[in-house]
């Protein structure tokens, strides 16, 4: 008995490193594609800045070797975020064939949407919030200053927006897999909901610059994505759960 525990015990591991290794391959592959191209995807990502900056104004480097690493790390996130498909994937395919059949049905739907609902994030950040948040940021100061943002610093603040708004995006999923899982129920949620818009913003200050617009702009997609979270979760609540069981 116990030599079969052992056995399984080995095939599991081995199996979960198959996995990460295809998880580390398919992100390698997406960086060769791309690398080539990484400093087209380093001006599209600074478009936003670079339209606000004054004229004959332009980014600047203060390391000798961030024209080659900023966009070359870039490039490695975007390879990095363009693989999670993959990545979801491969932690679906490890973890399918321990799941009943009504567990599959219920999280199917959750992985596809958190990989839709992280990507939405990250758009919304590009093409909403940082025009707002650079349109702002260049039109005040001094007007005997230049305006020359260094591009480490530029992509240090873009990819922690990125990640901040792909995360905040995921609470829906979040609210429904809590809700599934029988840890906590809708009812319970809408008592709470003063506490979550506190929360929210106290999440957005750690998550973001430190400055109240960008804070403000991160805090309430995240009140409005708690809220379509409570209704989607009505189909995913333990009851709902229970019952498909039965049947």
């Amino acid at each position: 008995m116990s030599e079969t525990l052992q056995s399984g015990f080995i095939g599991h591991l081995i199996e979960l490193r198959n996995r990460l290794m295809k998880a580390i391959l398919s992100i390698l592959v997406i960086f060769v594609a791309l690398v080539y191209f990484a400093n087209d995807i380093y001006a599209f990502v600074a478009a936003p800045l670079i339209a606000h900056l004054p004229e004959n104004s332009t980014m600047i480097a203060t390391d000798v070797t961030a024209p080659f690493f900023a966009p070359f790390k870039l490039t490695l996130f975007v390879a990095l975020f363009a693989a999670v498909p993959m990545l979801l994937h491969q932690v679906w395919s490890f973890i399918a064939p321990g799941l009943y059949k009504h567990e599959k049905r219920m999280l199917i739907p959750i992985l596809c949407s958190s990989v839709l609902l992280f990507y939405a994030g990250i758009s919304f950040c590009y093409f909403v919030v940082l025009p707002i948040i650079l349109g702002f940021f260049t039109s005040v100061g001094p007007e005997m200053m230049t305006l020359s943002p260094d591009i480490s610093s530029y992509l240090a603040f873009t990819l922690k927006l990125f990640f901040a708004f792909g995360v905040a995006f995921e609470i829906p999923v979040a609210i429904m897999v809590l809700c599934w899982s029988g840890a906590t129920t809708t009812a319970s949620l809408k008592e709470k909901r003063p506490y979550v818009v506190v929360g929210a913003f106290v999440v957005a200050m750690f998550l973001t610059p430190p400055d109240v617009l960008s804070q403000t702009l991160l805090a309430l997609p995240m009140l409005l994505l708690f809220e379509l979270g409570l209704i989607l979760a009505r189909f995913y609540s333990k009851d709902t759960n229970s019952q498909e069981t039965v049947e």
